[in-house]
């Protein structure tokens, strides 16, 4: 049976892992208060003690705002951190996965991004989540990065919490509607983590996965309340009219014909697994 050791382990999607089928892993999950990523010698024990085959790499500061005020917490976290686990990775031969995100880009194109596509982030989020794809890529071979977009799920916080959190007696809500993206179903995503990790010889490399289906903010949220029946007048906004710290990439929209053809894949659409997760809730 493999060994597998999640960093990250009590986050959204680390808890998604936890629910999805593992059946044929020995799975540890890893919180920030059990392993310290930025400690060498932390890592160095957890390698040794463990012996992983595999190791899932949750770990992130994703606090966008947050990341232009703190570039350096940033940059520890999201790509000091995978350097030091790549090279750990290599010594123990290890393979990693390691999740990324959509802010790698722009946002400029208006067509779906492959994986080869020119990287370009406006922000420190994206800045330095991209150093650490390319610390991972200089470090080791036996990597799979897995860049997503839009994450929600039952667990954590995000998207689809906070939206019925706040509908909850308000009568009118605004939301962006000229960002553009998939929503995400962290347990969909979790369930292709946990299948990659039982292939003894994956294909290494970067790739794409997101729900099937484009959405923009408006729209996902206008879907979760008519999905949840959730009475509210919904109002759409433009981005300039809330502006944020961050800049936000206007096209979050990957391509998954890479994934998809390598794990032979069918990815559901957004809508549907949205209604997944409600029931869930």
């Amino acid at each position: 049976m493999k060994k597998v050791i999640v960093l990250g382990g009590s986050g959204q999607l680390g808890q998604c892992i936890q629910a999805a089928d593992t059946s044929g892993l020995d799975i540890i999950f890893c919180s920030s208060q059990k392993v310290n990523i930025l400690e060498e010698d932390h890592l160095h024990a957890l390698f040794g003690k463990e012996r992983p085959d595999v190791i899932i790499n949750c770990a992130a500061y994703t606090a966008v705002d947050l990341a232009e005020d703190d570039p350096l917490k940033a940059a520890a976290i999201n790509a000091q951190a995978p350097e030091l686990i790549a090279k750990l990775c290599l010594e123990y031969n290890v393979v990693l996965i390691h999740i990324s995100t959509d802010f790698v880009f722009d946002g400029e194109s208006p067509v779906p991004r492959v994986e080869t596509d020119r990287t370009d982030p406006i922000g420190a989020y994206g800045k330095t989540k991209l150093a650490g794809e390319e610390a991972i890529m200089h470090s080791m071979e036996k990597y799979i990065i897995l860049r997503t977009s839009w994450l929600y799920s039952e667990f954590g916080n995000n998207f689809l919490k906070t939206m019925l959190r706040v509908a909850k007696g308000r009568k009118e809500l605004s939301v962006v509607y000229d960002q553009v993206g998939s929503p995400t179903y962290a347990m969909d995503l979790a369930e292709v983590i946990v299948k990659i990790a039982l292939i003894d010889e994956p294909r290494y490399g970067i790739y794409h996965y997101s729900n099937e289906g484009v959405a923009s903010w408006y729209d996902f949220a206008h879907a979760i309340f008519q999905a949840a029946k959730v009475d509210v007048n919904l109002k759409p906004l433009l981005s300039s009219e809330y502006p944020t710290k961050a800049e936000r990439p206007k096209y979050s929209v990957l391509d998954k014909s890479k994934i998809k053809n390598a794990y032979s894949l069918t990815i559901p659409h957004w809508r549907d697994s949205l209604g997944k997760c409600l029931k869930r809730l």
